[in-house]
């Protein structure tokens, strides 16, 4: 008799939501409102419309792409199968980078509002300690698969989206008509360069507010009916996360005016400005519960990727792609909790930038994937169908390129050598396989020859 149990269940459609919904909505959602308002004041909301549209036609590729693939790995295996074996691990290298910086740029953030209202957390000491206990939390949920990643973060993104609506519905109720003027800084409007300067100032913030998305489709393979779920998952987080980031700006302008540019957590210092220290202490709860749910996220999609690229078509060796009976990736954990860790040492921003920059890495040959399978006819879609033909991607690329104005030279040299060392690997393990295979065929020959 078989024991259903035995068979991991995978995760519905409501799951991949909450997945994605806590890989949107993190640190970024909640720490940069008082950077946008300081470059576009009120126009900022415009800002963000431009950007979510611009960023959703990216996320549409995606989901044309996800539709087409029903295995795990995401933005890799898309160029792995467009453009060949090396170009598939060169972006899964960078995606696996992206998922580390992102679980320790959340990580740092937690532990960065701790800061705030508790001293002891100052001490480094207790610092690197409560780095290293958080890595390991995550790793020990994700050991015991998906049965705990799925509660932990279902409560996660719930408590997330109730947090950003009861700051809107009740700072709706304090807002001032006063504190929307200006609309625009006046240095904004002395000509044509210095407004793109401050509409590019607030676009780059706003985009990372976005960013997330890419990690939805990295564990297909453990999702039911990706094909068809994950495009819709897609359209649904970017839809949800545009409307709450819209009506979030707008009632912290309302509440705080001028004063949101100054405040270091601006959505909890603007509800203490209508409603007092209670609110001040539930933003910054919900803020917790926020970034804590986007490093969860993290946590569970990147040793995902890692294994997926030692499984789909052994980029890695096969040990690394190893499960346990949980059907939980336990080397790709431990691989990804020592990275993080190790990145967790750094500043938030230092780790933003990282971040930013995996992304676009991965961004661009996933755009370019699809114009080609759209010309070939390869890989047809199920379940979604991009609209337009080449418009969409081609604006999305367009798009994706314009980020490159906005990394310094150090970030770009960081790719480089993150690029190098990937390369150099490559060789390496491309060269022991061959070696393995090489020694399979000889030893077949010996038992044919016997």
């Amino acid at each position: 008799m078989t024991n259903n149990n035995s068979v991991p269940k995978k995760l519905s459609f409501i799951s991949i939501y909450f997945l994605g919904i806590n890989a949107v909505i993190g640190s970024g959602t909640f720490l940069l409102p008082s950077v946008i308002y300081r470059y576009m004041n009120l126009t900022a909301i415009l800002v963000l419309l431009c950007t979510a549209v611009t960023v959703s036609m990216i996320a549409l590729c995606y989901a044309d792409l996800s539709s087409r693939f029903t295995q795990s790995g995401a933005a890799w295996l898309y160029s792995y199968n467009a453009f060949g074996r090396f170009a598939g691990y060169e972006l899964g290298i960078f995606t696996w980078f992206l998922g580390c910086t992102t679980l320790s740029a959340e990580v740092v953030a937690l532990l960065t509002v701790l800061k705030s209202f508790l001293p002891i957390f100052k001490n480094n000491a207790v610092y690197i300690g409560s780095i290293i206990f958080l890595i390991l939390l995550f790793s020990v949920i994700n050991f015991f698969g998906r049965s705990w990643v799925k509660i932990v973060n279902n409560i996660s993104a719930a408590a997330k989206i109730i947090t950003l609506i009861v700051f809107i519905i009740i700072g709706a109720f304090f807002i001032k008509k006063s504190n929307f003027t200006p609309v625009i800084p006046h240095a904004a409007l002395t000509g044509v360069t210095p407004f793109f300067k401050h509409f590019g100032d607030a676009f780059t913030p706003i985009f990372y507010l976005f960013t997330g998305f890419s990690f939805i489709p990295i564990a297909a393979k453990q999702m039911n009916n990706p094909e068809k779920n994950i495009p819709r998952v897609l359209v649904a987080v970017m839809t949800s996360v545009t409307i709450l980031d819209c009506l979030m700006l707008l009632v912290a302008i309302g509440l705080s005016g001028q004063k949101l540019g100054s405040y270091s957590n601006p959505l909890a210092s603007a509800l203490k400005t209508g409603v007092g220290q209670w609110g001040f202490a539930f933003m910054i709860i919900g803020m917790l519960i926020s970034i804590f749910g986007v490093a969860f996220s993290a946590s569970f999609n990147t040793p995902s990727l890692i294994a997926s690229l030692a499984n789909e078509h052994g980029m890695l060796p096969k040990w690394i792609g190893k499960k346990n009976k949980h059907d939980a990736p336990w080397v790709g954990i431990i691989f990804t909790a020592i990275l993080s860790a190790a990145l967790a040492t750094q500043s938030y921003l230092f780790l933003v930038s990282c971040t930013v920059l995996a992304s676009f890495v991965q961004y661009v040959p996933s755009i370019l994937a699809v114009i080609k399978f759209k010309h070939s006819n390869e890989y047809p879609t199920h379940g979604f169908s991009l609209p337009g033909k080449y418009t969409i991607p081609i604006i999305a690329l367009i798009i994706s390129c314009y980020m490159v104005t906005n990394f310094t030279p150090k970030t770009l040299l960081l790719g480089a050598v993150v690029a190098v060392l990937a390369a150099a690997c490559y060789f390496f393990i491309d060269k022991d396989e061959k070696l393995e295979k090489e020694h399979e065929n000889f030893l077949a020959k010996l038992r044919h020859i016997k």
